[in-house]
């Protein structure tokens, strides 16, 4: 097996050079939005699922806007996807954006969730990630990048779904984790806060 902490530490200055090469967080700063890097990223655990997961808090949900935003992501030519999905309405109450970006041989995709400030969710999953951070041992965050490194690729598991297993669950092999996720399963948000 490769050293997993080589490919988390690889992964992470990779991705935040993808999001300075881009210019995401400008992009929205300059339509007065305020972006927080969330999930693995933020925790450390970006593994092999090459994903950068950031929240953008906006005062209103305005699509218009948001696609000033976008507009300028996207013209990076290493942009090659580009996925919208419009919560606005809902208990979430946010758009989603997502693009995929071709990297030298890699695709990585960086998953933009757009809230409503003051709504259900702002701050939530900072919060979320804060707490993980606090009650992680070194042990702890071996074994969490040790099963996304054996989750096979066509897997979709949540990072959320690893922290419970190994913090609450004591989950600490891949055999183990999958029947964990039987006991377990993700419908949805999953709300789970150690």
């Amino acid at each position: 097996m490769e050293n997993i902490e080589t490919i988390a530490q690889s992964n992470q200055r990779t991705a935040h050079s993808i999001i300075e090469k881009i210019g995401v967080r400008q992009a929205w700063e300059a339509i007065g939005a305020r972006v927080n890097l969330v999930g693995s990223l933020a925790m450390g655990l970006l593994m092999k699922h090459r994903d950068i997961d950031l929240h953008i808090y906006t005062e209103r949900l305005d699509i218009t806007e948001s696609f000033q935003a976008i507009r300028t992501i996207c013209a990076d030519p290493a942009v090659t996807r580009l996925e919208y999905r419009n919560l606005a309405d809902t208990e979430e109450a946010c758009l989603e954006w997502h693009v995929w970006i071709l990297h030298e041989t890699e695709e990585w995709q960086i998953d933009m969730i757009q809230i409503l400030k003051g709504s259900r969710f702002d701050g939530y999953f900072e919060h979320i990630a804060e707490r993980i951070r606090e009650v992680l041992t070194p042990e702890m965050r071996t074994a969490i990048l040790k099963l996304k490194y054996e989750t096979p690729e066509t897997e979709h598991i949540m990072g959320i779904e690893y922290y419970q297993a190994v913090i609450e669950g004591r989950v600490r092999n891949y055999s183990d984790f999958l029947a964990w996720r039987q006991e377990h399963p993700a419908d949805g948000i999953v709300t789970w806060c150690p």
